[in-house]
């Protein structure tokens, strides 16, 4: 008799356990049929390599029916030798087939044995071969970026950082469901499993060394922890953060948040726009959708633009970030330019970002 809730509790430590795992990506391995036809190919070629190296030597075994060793002979030896049965009817008695037994046969049907077991060995080195892989990726991961969240937001976020440039090796996934994560793995990204707000799982997702952080929950309250836990283990790190309301969004930046997006008022703001000007709605769209159309980076002022106006840029640029400030275009700090400056600017997708990089 179950007790009430007790499927629930055992879904929850059921997820427990998994908040302990780090879900790299699969490779792409061929499909079983075809794994199964290969290892039978090769068992079959090392039977018929078997059977010929008994029929060369044929004078040198002894057969109990009869003195003769014809070429069906040679093939039940190696069949009964290969599978390690052994009946004795068939025996080696010529020093030669004898050490063509050692230095050939007995390599060869260890070689059969390992082709017929192979998945059974191949599932037994599983864990250590993913452990392996697992090291590796923490060896070499610096520099990523973590996502929490990889809902609607958070695809839509590593969309947008993919299209300028970022590689999938460097972007890790961190959100509750199991599901989720395998989905991002579908993806090529890596996942961890587990509550974002505890720090022990955004080590797992090695936050300490990322250079950036993406917060994109579905609550919140919950935003809010991840962002104050992501501070405390990593003090340099960008972490950008989105809130469904806006009265939110002060107390997100209390808890570390170098910027906030409010999705609900945003949303908002483009549907408001859309309704008095389709056109520029439509153009609004195009500049927060990375990788089509036109696309709004920041860049560094180049040396030749130094001294000049805003006006009088290769781009169109719309802002001027000078230091922690954040000036318009039009505004008579802004000019001329600094070369300590960084430059908000109107783009042709596929262009700007990469020209940014380099300088």
């Amino acid at each position: 008799m179950k007790l009430p809730g007790q499927d629930a509790i055992a879904r929850q430590a059921g997820e427990k356990l998994e908040t302990r795992r780090v879900k790299l990506p699969r490779r792409v391995v061929d499909k079983p049929l075809r794994q199964v036809g290969k290892r039978l190919l090769m068992a079959l070629s090392v039977l018929i390599l078997t059977t010929f190296i008994v029929w060369i030597d044929r004078a040198g075994y002894h057969d109990n029916a009869n003195d003769t060793l014809d070429l069906l002979d040679a093939a039940y030896y190696a069949t009964v030798t290969l599978s390690t049965t052994g009946y004795g009817d068939i025996v080696p008695y010529s020093d030669s087939a004898r050490l063509t037994n050692i230095l050939l046969v007995t390599p060869l049907r260890v070689l059969f044995l390992i082709i017929l077991v192979g998945t059974t060995l191949e599932v037994l080195t599983e864990r250590t071969r993913e452990e392996w892989r697992l090291n590796r990726w923490k060896a070499n991961l610096r520099d990523h970026t973590v996502v929490v969240g990889f809902g609607t937001k958070g695809r839509s976020a590593i969309q947008t950082l993919c299209a300028t440039g970022l590689k999938k090796e460097q972007v890790v996934v961190v959100d509750p469901s199991v599901k989720v994560i395998e989905a991002a793995n579908a993806e090529g990204f890596v996942g961890v499993v587990g509550d974002a707000t505890r720090s022990d799982v955004l080590l797992r997702a090695e936050l300490q060394k990322a250079r950036q952080i993406v917060i994109a929950t579905q609550r919140d309250d919950t935003a809010v922890l991840v962002a104050l836990t992501a501070r405390q283990l990593n003090r340099g790190a960008k972490i950008v953060a989105a809130v469904r309301e806006e009265e939110n969004a002060p107390l997100l930046r209390q808890s570390g948040a170098d910027a906030v997006i409010t999705s609900a008022s945003a949303a908002g703001r483009l549907l408001g726009l859309s309704v008095l000007s389709p056109s520029a709605g439509t153009v609004m769209e195009d500049l927060i959708q990375q990788g089509s159309g036109l696309d709004l980076v920041e860049r560094p002022v180049k040396k030749s633009e130094v001294g000049r106006g805003v006006r009088e840029t290769e781009d169109l640029t719309v802002s001027v970030l000078r230091g922690h400030r954040l000036l318009a275009y039009d505004d008579a700090e802004a000019s001329p330019l600094r070369l300590t400056d960084r430059l908000i600017t109107i783009v042709r997708a596929g262009g700007g970002a990469a020209e940014g990089a380099a300088e």
